[in-house]
């Protein structure tokens, strides 16, 4: 994998790391939006927007949603949004499979919290990258995620190949994640990797820890295998195109 450096270990505590690279031209054929496409471009990771109490709570929305169904590989996903939720090898959407029934795995409270912090981590990024917040909107696809070291069984599972998320997604600008769990303790492998020319930079998973960064080509990432445990995390994704936004999720 050539050198690896780690830009923000599980222990640290930090306030605001951020390094500015170059923007790649993935932007340049996809329709511009002043005061939101990235100019500045670069990856962020902060410990001071989410609180791990916080991040707790989320995390046991995930679980209780997750429970529900679960993927027979390593990864599984829950889309508050659209009701996708893996179950064997396939999707249901959680709201039609499961109805009236979703009143008793999810509140009011869990929802407001999803919202609120998905408004935090919408302002942060708006902050480091000089953009207004109220210039991004939420796309999709925007979930949660729970792998373990489970084989494959479909190339949903399949989450390490490296990838551009706004060649993957088209729609997405900025990406962020959202810990919910801790590297080294909850599970071993499973660091996120920014894969660069001359190494890689890697992020370790800490519940409350927010990475952010430019969707183009200056950020293609991976995330390592899971070897043990289970990794929590949830990803949030912004467009700047009205088009391409999602409402929060209604209970």
């Amino acid at each position: 994998d050539g050198v690896t450096e780690v830009l923000a270990h599980r222990n640290d505590d930090l306030r605001d790391k951020f390094i500015e690279i170059p923007c790649s031209e993935d932007y340049d054929s996809h329709k511009r939006f002043a005061g939101c496409t990235p100019r500045k471009c670069g990856r962020g990771v902060t410990d001071a927007v989410i609180t791990r109490e916080e991040a707790e709570r989320i995390r046991r929305i995930a679980e209780r949603g997750l429970s529900l169904g679960g993927s027979d590989g390593g990864a599984s996903i829950l889309d508050l949004h659209s009701g996708a939720l893996s179950l064997g090898k396939h999707f249901v959407n959680l709201y039609r499979y499961f109805g009236d029934k979703i009143q008793d795995i999810f509140t009011e409270e869990d929802f407001a919290l999803y919202r609120d912090v998905r408004q935090r981590i919408q302002q942060k990024i708006a902050q480091v990258f000089g953009i207004s917040s109220s210039a991004m909107y939420l796309t999709k696809p925007t979930f949660f995620s729970r792998m373990n070291s489970t084989g494959a069984k479909t190339t949903h599972d399949e989450y390490w190949h490296p990838h551009v998320d706004k060649v993957t997604y088209g729609s997405f600008d900025y990406t962020s994640l959202l810990y919910l769990s801790d590297y080294s303790e909850d599970f071993g492998g499973g660091r996120f990797v920014f894969m660069d020319a001359d190494s890689n930079k890697t992020v370790e998973p800490r519940a409350g820890r927010v990475s952010f960064f430019t969707s183009g080509s200056e950020n293609l990432h991976r995330v390592e295998k899971v070897q043990w445990g289970t990794r929590f995390a949830i990803t949030i994704s912004f467009s700047c195109d009205p088009e391409h936004g999602i409402a929060d999720p209604l209970l």
